[in-house]
């Protein structure tokens, strides 16, 4: 799971939040019942982490929400390119 905070994660995590506040599920009964950490989704939400795409589509069924939904106006700029990105890289 990517930790390097970005505009795309932080336009899904908040396509989730509107999502799950939509269906009035909690966080916690979201993570329960799509059999993800608490504490991950937490980070999606806030977009501190970006979910991988198995993930979303839990997410997404859990909320009867099309997967599409959440990747909607997401573009590559919205991405760290790599002079942003900081973890090692592997030579």
């Amino acid at each position: 799971m990517p930790r390097v905070p970005s505009a795309a994660a932080a336009h899904i995590g908040a396509r989730i939040r509107t999502a799950r506040e939509s269906s009035t599920m909690t966080q916690d009964q979201l993570a329960a019942y799509s059999d993800i950490d608490s504490s991950n989704l937490r980070a999606y939400e806030a977009g501190r982490a970006l979910p991988n795409v198995q993930t979303l589509v839990r997410i997404a069924e859990t909320l009867k929400t099309p997967t599409g939904y959440f990747l909607e106006d997401v573009t590559a700029e919205m991405f760290p390119t790599r002079a942003t990105d900081r973890r090692r890289r592997l030579s």
